[in-house]
């Protein structure tokens, strides 16, 4: 007797289990990876706009004082203008839970220590503008849980 070997191809149900575990184990090495990258990228995206606002309020503090012959740095006004201190506008706040394109006005207090200010979820970015013969400060106006988006 020649038994019809068609209706037997195919995959039995250990193999497809043992399939099924593989995968299952190779997902949970790759998922914490792939958070921490999310993680380094949002730091990644937060330094650089930081260091590009950052460098603009350097630059138009420098080009005042080469213009107008008193060096100042730009009000909240200047900043957020287009064009006058930044060629494009400030880039959002890559942290979630924040309304990120929102410029606040920091205190000298505040700037000191790098506090959230405006209360929680106001988010994006504060600012303070170097009034009394202080340097500005531009830093993130938020924390995120584990995260410290203030310390750099």
């Amino acid at each position: 007797m020649k038994r019809n070997t068609a209706l037997r191809a195919g995959f039995t149900l250990i193999e497809l289990m043992a399939v099924v575990l593989i995968l299952a184990i190779l997902a949970g090495v790759a998922l914490p990876r792939f958070f921490d990258y999310q993680d380094r990228a949002r730091e990644a995206a937060c330094k650089g706009a930081l260091g590009g606002v950052r460098s603009g309020i350097a630059n138009f503090y420098a080009n005042e004082a080469i213009i107008n012959a008193l060096a100042a740095y730009p009000s909240l006004a200047d900043l957020t203008t287009i064009g006058t201190v930044m060629q494009e506008a400030i880039p959002d706040n890559p942290y979630p839970g924040t309304t990120p394109e929102v410029v606040t006005t920091a205190a000298k207090v505040d700037s000191d220590t790098r506090v959230v200010v405006g209360g929680a979820g106001i988010g994006g970015w504060a600012y303070f503008d170097g009034t009394g013969g202080f340097p500005a400060v531009f830093y993130a106006n938020s924390k995120s849980a584990g995260i410290d988006e203030n310390s750099f």
